[in-house]
């Protein structure tokens, strides 16, 4: 009960933290011109559990799932708008599942958030289909992470 009143989300990513922003925001040493995409907070333990990415992160909240009545307004996508407008972010890595949400998702968020200088890729798919980023080792999301290529 006393880790639900002291556990929240992150003002900038969304991550789960006691303290806002929380620790990877607020680590200098990490690189503030790379974020990755995922869905939901605790993805953001999984990949940190690799070891590999050194960026920041921007949960989602979700994928797009007309069947299921999620349209891009109930994703935090403005939120990461709002970060693209006032951060020097050069790079987005999509970390979403490989499934048919998740693939959607990924082709409407490149298409979006395109401008000018940003990169914008998507994790290899060293991931089993129909799956997501919490089923994964620590060596498929290394291989993942180093696998990411553009989306078009």
């Amino acid at each position: 009960m006393q880790a639900r009143e002291k556990i929240g989300f992150c003002t900038v990513c969304g991550a789960l933290t006691e303290v806002s922003p929380c620790g990877v925001c607020s680590d200098q040493r990490r690189d503030a011109g790379l974020v990755c995409i995922v869905e939901r907070a605790v993805d953001v333990f999984t990949i940190e559990k690799s070891n590999t990415f050194r960026g920041r992160y921007h949960v989602l909240g979700g994928k797009i799932s007309p069947l299921n009545s999620v349209e891009p307004e109930d994703l935090r996508i403005a939120e990461l708008e709002q970060r693209l407008a006032n951060e020097p972010i050069k790079e987005i890595v999509v970390a979403l599942g490989t499934d048919v949400e998740g693939d959607a998702t990924s082709y409407y968020l490149a298409k979006r958030l395109a401008r000018p200088g940003l990169s914008i890729t998507r994790i290899a798919h060293g991931l089993p289909a129909g799956t997501g980023v919490e089923f994964a080792d620590e060596l498929t999301l290394t291989r993942a992470l180093e696998g990411r290529r553009e989306l078009k």
